[in-house]
């Protein structure tokens, strides 16, 4: 029973290491570099993800795109224009602040804030009771009614 167990154990070790990347850098700058760049750096397939959390066949292409270009020598800055002039500022997880990606920033702002004023509206509006005229006549009827009571 040991032999087969540890038969098991030893066959799924080998999976063990199937989800890690190792990549050599030539200096401590352009590890950090590396890894800067592929958590800022949104994946087109999860969109949710950075490239770094992402197990996407694209995010792994990404990656090694990223680490290629440093390895050639490419900045920070080089990395990140080639990516967004590719991909578009959507790879970006801080787009920054352009005619095209205004929408993004001020959205949600504009959303909130139209929400409150809604709200507020709507609260204000069922918060004065109505009142309703009553003519005299009808006053008269319904004082009667009262007086009376219902004999029905």
């Amino acid at each position: 029973m040991k032999i087969l167990t540890l038969v098991l154990l030893l066959t799924l070790s080998v999976f063990a290491g199937a989800g890690v990347e190792y990549r050599e850098f030539a200096n401590a700058e352009q590890q950090q570099a590396y890894d800067d760049l592929i958590s800022e750096l949104r994946c087109l397939v999860c969109q949710n993800q950075t490239i770094a959390d992402s197990n996407a066949d694209l995010a792994k292409d990404l990656r090694r795109q990223v680490y290629e270009m440093l390895q050639q020598g490419k900045t920070k800055q080089d990395v990140a224009d080639f990516m967004t002039q590719r991909y578009g500022d959507f790879v970006l997880y801080n787009p920054p602040f352009k005619a095209k990606t205004g929408v993004l920033w001020i959205g949600p702002v504009a959303f909130l804030a139209i929400g409150l004023i809604a709200v507020l509206v709507f609260v204000r509006r069922n918060k004065t009771p109505a009142t309703v005229e009553i003519s005299a006549e009808k006053r008269k009827k319904i004082h009667s009614l009262l007086e009376k009571g219902d004999k029905s």
